[in-house]
């Protein structure tokens, strides 16, 4: 007997009925060669310090650094989680091949092979990794069914990561809490490897704004033949600016130059994880954990492929299977698909590119469609049409730059631009509803001059925005580096902090905890939050940039090209810094 063990209830029926399993057991499908059972999240997890060692179980700084000599797992004390484990342990004990179909992504791999470990499994065990959970997947799936020892890389980074976050967390929660129990703040002084230098960004964002102190400067524009002209010159002495004001007010404004460029925009690329929860909380307001949840529902609903990605690419295997999808979702109104040649589907490199994709490609309609509720039709509704808009054309326009100056005798003082535009080929706005328009320039010509209304105006500087759940986001991806750039975004990724899965949860903590709280989209620091990373003096715990640099490690691991014991030597070398220090 074959024995599937699924991520969670829902998509062990998908995988039962493609596989024939048909039968309706206790806690598992069976039928046709197969038994099919689930998880449901965890259902083991690292021991507590107090049942390595019973003294570990007193708060006391003579215990610290708490460091196992070899860390051990244990099923949850749950009585639902018990009875599942136990019956997926009577199938594996008398399986001729158990097939991991968990999560594909480190996450779902790691509570695989937990419970795996914890049954002692013995027969020969594969791997299966779909991208999505439409029948067609699945089959196809099964069929390319791989060695589990081909995953165990992935495997390794996952219990670095979880080993790490708990040498960090219980060694580190106990060691300031001690130290502040008697606070105002509670006893609880929760620290993690993650958690901590978000707060810390959040913290630092809220006090440069409260103890932001505005200035002032001026700049100079003109309005030439009922056009606003603009010098880019900023002065900070208000009194040299009056001066030229003064001198300049009444004189001739002559053009400069005329320069007509075409010019292109292309289409956005394909939502990842992170950037569709970007958008939505712009768009909508939706948290990134709403978000999550929805698009997890979307894929468990077979409409999206696996949500848990942090790429924007698909790879030339995608491209194959792209004309059924869009003719699939031409069947259910996207008429937008009409004006795609899928014969000759457009292939651009900044969509397909297989070395830019690892485990999973990019967010995208699958084409099986099914009922959904608000929030599952407007994110199901910008995937499909971020996916469409990808086969469209560029965005074309003609840019004229017209600059100018004040001038007094011949001479000029100051260069002054304004900038129209010509829509040629809306290209694929069309699709995204957003539609640029013309900005209609006179038709101005070299050398003409005339009167000209000069204007000065005063400007107060303002303090940095709040992070919202977009932007801090953004922040988490990018290790505090605050870049609008898509294609630098995509390089930093290597260095960001957390996971494209765990970041909404890391922000969910952070509220539970009080120590920060949502406004709106703002997302605030409480004084709890502040007094917390005022606590903590080893620089090192509060750093997103050290993190970020601790994610590429663990990256590595899961490529294969870092030990995971050597990660954990430094993660264990790093709480006995903390504790001497």
């Amino acid at each position: 007997m074959k024995v599937c063990i699924c991520e969670k209830p829902s998509v062990a029926k998908d995988i039962a009925k493609v596989l024939g399993a048909k039968d309706i057991k206790d806690g598992y499908y069976e039928g046709n060669g197969y038994q099919v059972t689930w998880t449901f999240g965890h259902l083991c997890e690292l021991k507590m310090p107090e049942e390595y060692n019973p003294l570990w179980k007193r708060w006391n700084y003579n215990m610290l650094p708490i460091i196992p000599e070899r860390f051990k797992i244990k099923v949850m004390n749950d009585s639902g989680v018990q009875k599942q484990f136990n019956t997926i342990k009577f199938l594996v004990e008398r399986a001729d091949e158990v097939i991991n179909c968990g999560d594909a992504g480190q996450e779902g791999e790691l509570i695989q092979r937990w419970v795996l470990h914890l049954c002692k499994v013995t027969c020969p065990v594969k791997r299966l990794w779909i991208s999505s959970l439409t029948e067609k997947s699945i089959k196809e799936g099964f069929k390319k069914l791989q060695p589990a020892e081909n995953f165990d890389s992935l495997y390794q980074a996952g219990m670095a990561r979880s080993v790490g976050d708990w040498l960090l967390g219980i060694n580190a929660t106990r060691f300031y809490t001690i130290r502040h129990n008697m606070g105002k703040f509670g006893p609880l002084q929760s620290v993690g490897r993650v958690q901590t230098p978000t707060l810390a960004m959040i913290v630092e964002r809220d006090r440069a704004i409260d103890s932001f102190q505005s200035t002032s400067y001026n700049k100079f524009s003109t309005t030439y033949r009922k056009t606003v002209f603009r010098s880019s010159k900023e002065f900070t002495d208000p009194k040299e600016a009056k001066e030229l004001y003064n001198t300049y007010k009444d004189s001739a404004f002559r053009v400069m130059g005329v320069k007509n460029t075409d010019k292109s925009e292309k289409p956005p690329k394909m939502f990842d994880l992170t950037s569709l929860q970007v958008h939505c909380n712009n768009a909508y307001g939706y948290s990134a954990e709403d978000t999550l949840n929805t698009i997890q529902s979307l894929y468990e609903k077979k409409m999206l492929t696996y949500p848990r990605v942090d790429t924007c690419y698909l790879t030339e295997d995608v491209y194959k299977e792209c004309p059924n999808i869009l003719r699939q979702l031409r069947t259910i109104g996207y008429d937008y698909v009409d004006r795609i040649d899928l014969g000759k589907l457009m292939k651009r490199s900044t969509v397909f590119d297989d070395s830019k994709v690892t485990d999973h490609h990019a967010i995208i309609p699958t084409g099986y469609f099914t009922e959904m509720d608000e929030k599952e039709r407007n994110i199901y509704d910008d995937v499909a049409k971020r996916f469409i808009c990808n086969f469209y054309g560029d965005y074309k326009y003609a840019e004229t730059v017209v600059t100018g100056t004040c001038e007094i005798d011949g001479t000029g003082w100051d260069e002054f631009k304004t900038t129209g535009r010509t829509v040629q080929d809306l290209g694929f706005y069309e699709v995204l509803g957003t539609t640029p328009s013309d900005v209609v320039l006179p038709n101005f010509q070299e050398g003409e001059e005339g009167s000209h209304k000069l204007k000065l105006e005063t400007i107060n500087t303002t303090p940095p925005a709040r992070f919202t759940e977009a932007t801090i986001l953004r922040a988490m991806e990018t290790a505090g580096k605050q870049m609008e750039d898509t294609d630098i975004k995509e390089a930093l990724k290597e260095n960001g902090i957390g996971r494209p899965s765990t970041r909404a949860a890391i922000i969910e903590v952070l509220l539970k905890r009080g120590y920060i709280t949502r406004d709106k989209k703002k997302l605030i620091s409480t004084e709890a939050g502040k007094h917390l990373i005022d606590s903590i003096d080893y620089d090192t715990l509060k750093s997103a940039r050290l993190t970020g640099e601790w994610e590429q490690k663990l990256r590595k691991i899961e490529k294969g090209e870092y030990e995971a014991k050597e990660f954990m030597e430094e993660m264990k070398s790093m709480v006995k810094t903390i504790v001497k220090k």
